[in-house]
């Protein structure tokens, strides 16, 4: 399993070192086939010293450096010898107005870099509730120009509706998801959308669910953990 946590535009430098290193002292009990990864914002960054836990970038730009401002090249996240990125995220899509083309672009660029790439889709509560047929005709057009067979891909499948609301699938609505998913992709399929410590068992006791990707719910080291726990109880 792959528990991943996105940090958003929350935490500190202070605040992230302290939650690292809190969470991966826990971690030495995890399970051994569970992947954990926390993606800091960019302020947060630094050459950590952990043993249980990998560090991802949320964002990137896609060129080694160059006259953009307020973007992230990869010059600077080679620093940190960073090897994963979220490309995608419905944020950026709705929030940032990123457009699929420069999505792709950007997909491109970090997959020619051999970074382990966890692209983000979903679709919103109108598409929804038109059904499963709209719902993937909704994600194909997030997939166009994008390498499906790339060999460190991951995808994670964050019905925007459920983000940050409260809301979550049914586990009926994220396996239906997931199922189309899987006769489109070969790469491991992440959930996420207000996962938390008391429904994560069941999502990912799923056969369909390879992890969670977790947002609000990460943000304290021993919540994020009960995630974690979850995991390894089922494996």
């Amino acid at each position: 399993m792959i528990i991943a946590g996105n940090f958003k535009a929350n935490h500190t430098r202070a605040s992230t070192a302290e939650y690292l290193s809190k969470l991966d002292a826990l971690c030495d009990t995890k399970g051994e086939n569970d992947t954990v990864l926390i993606f800091p914002p960019f302020t947060a960054l630094d050459n950590f010293n952990l043993k249980n836990i990998s560090i991802g970038a949320q964002n990137g730009y896609p060129a080694e450096k160059g006259s953009y401002t307020g973007e992230i090249s990869l010059e600077a996240l080679s620093e940190f010898h960073l090897s994963s990125i979220l490309i995608g995220h419905s944020e950026r899509r709705h929030i940032i107005k990123e457009p699929q083309e420069f999505i792709a672009r950007k997909y491109e660029f970090f997959k020619r870099n051999n970074f382990n790439i966890f692209y983000c889709v979903g679709e919103p509560i109108e598409i929804r509730q038109k059904g499963i047929e709209s719902v993937m005709s909704y994600i194909d057009k997030q997939f166009e120009n994008i390498d499906l067979s790339y060999k460190n891909l991951v995808v994670a499948y964050e019905p925007v509706w459920a983000i940050g609301t409260g809301l979550t699938a049914s586990v009926e609505d994220i396996e239906e998801v997931h199922k189309a998913l899987r006769e489109r992709v070969e790469s491991k399929i992440l959930y996420g959308g207000s996962v938390n410590a008391a429904n994560a068992k069941e999502i990912l006791g799923s056969s369909f669910v390879d992890g969670v990707l977790v947002g609000g719910a990460s943000l304290v080291a021993e919540d994020f953990y009960k995630i974690i726990k979850a995991s390894a109880d089922i494996s």
